[in-house]
């Protein structure tokens, strides 16, 4: 049986992938410099989260 912290990570992996593509296609199109930064920082942002989460997923199941 699936939990819900199974159904968790792929949504935090793909929401790191969603807006890092909103980045490369606002690169590839010319966008706006300060959109480009928003979006690296909220990339960071969610990548640190989906890390954690991940670990959070690995510590609870050996537990």
């Amino acid at each position: 049986m699936t939990s819900f912290a199974d159904l968790l990570v792929p949504v935090a992996l793909l929401a790191v992938a969603f807006v890092l593509l909103l980045g490369l296609f606002n690169m590839v199109r010319g966008g706006s410099a300060n959109r480009s930064q928003q979006l690296m920082r909220l990339r960071v942002l969610l990548q640190f989260l989906a890390i954690m989460l991940i670990m959070g997923v690995i510590w609870w199941k050996a537990a």
